[in-house]
């Protein structure tokens, strides 16, 4: 694939788990990488280390959620080549027992979050006339995963929002695609599984794994390369697109 030289990459949540993996996979590349993080502490790990091994990168440190910020910190910027929206939380909960300030909890991050950064970044590839986004759904947005209730709804948002994106800005050579992951193996997984059920973590982590035909989870790695595909030249002629990365769970778990 093409390399990534004077790109201008913003990934939210870049300090950990896949945007983590993003952030080293677009700086080996080339890329100029922006971390947008509010833990800025973990994305000054991963600057350093990028840095380290002769990539750019530098950290943000920013409430996604809070428009006023989001603005103010791409004030400073005068091109955005890539976004990657990943931030993101999840939530366990149903539609009966998801407290309101949970509920919004969600939609502020995962929701409102992707559209503070489009509403920022858009103006700014507007001018470019060209530019590529990228925004994390997930699987939640095509099955009905047990207990999601509101994790679902977020990202059931952002596949409605890419492809609105995708419509609106196609004039603008502004391509809009999501990714769409299954379970992937990262701390937070490791932490739900620690505190949820501890004692048992090998064999949940084992149960988590085979609901998945292909009887494992993802690596953050094959999510960064999915990513880094649709942000390249070769994928000039896609946009509006959804692609699951899921080991055959949406096709194949009947």
């Amino acid at each position: 694939m093409s390399k990534f030289t004077d790109k201008t990459v913003i990934i939210t949540g870049g300090g950990s788990g896949i945007g983590r993996a993003m952030s080293f996979l677009f700086a080996k590349n080339g890329a100029n990488v922006h971390l947008v993080d509010l833990d800025v502490e973990s994305a000054n790990q991963v600057v350093e280390q990028i840095n380290r091994e002769g990539g750019i990168a530098q950290a943000h440190s920013c409430d996604v959620s809070d428009q006023d910020q989001v603005v103010a910190l791409l004030n400073d910027f005068d091109r955005v080549d890539i976004l990657i929206n990943n931030a993101g939380i999840s939530h366990i909960g149903r539609a009966d027992n998801t407290s309101q300030s949970d509920f919004d909890r969600v939609y502020q991050v995962n929701v409102k979050g992707v559209y503070n950064m489009l509403y920022a970044c858009l103006p700014i590839m507007k001018k470019q006339k060209g530019a590529v986004i990228i925004n994390m759904a997930s699987i939640a947005a095509h099955v009905g995963l047990t207990d999601r209730f509101a994790y679902s709804m977020s990202k059931g948002a952002i596949a409605a929002m890419t492809l609105s994106v995708a419509r609106d800005y196609i004039d603008y050579n502004i391509r809009c695609n999501s990714i769409s992951p299954a379970r992937v193996r990262t701390p937070f997984v490791d932490g739900f599984i620690a505190n949820n059920y501890a004692g048992q973590e090998e064999q949940m982590f084992k149960k988590l794994s085979d609901s998945q035909p292909i009887k494992r989870m993802a690596q953050p790695e094959e999510i960064a390369a999915l990513a880094l595909y649709l942000a390249s030249e070769e994928a000039s002629f896609i946009t509006g697109t959804d692609y699951p990365i899921d080991g055959g769970f949406i096709t194949l778990n009947n």
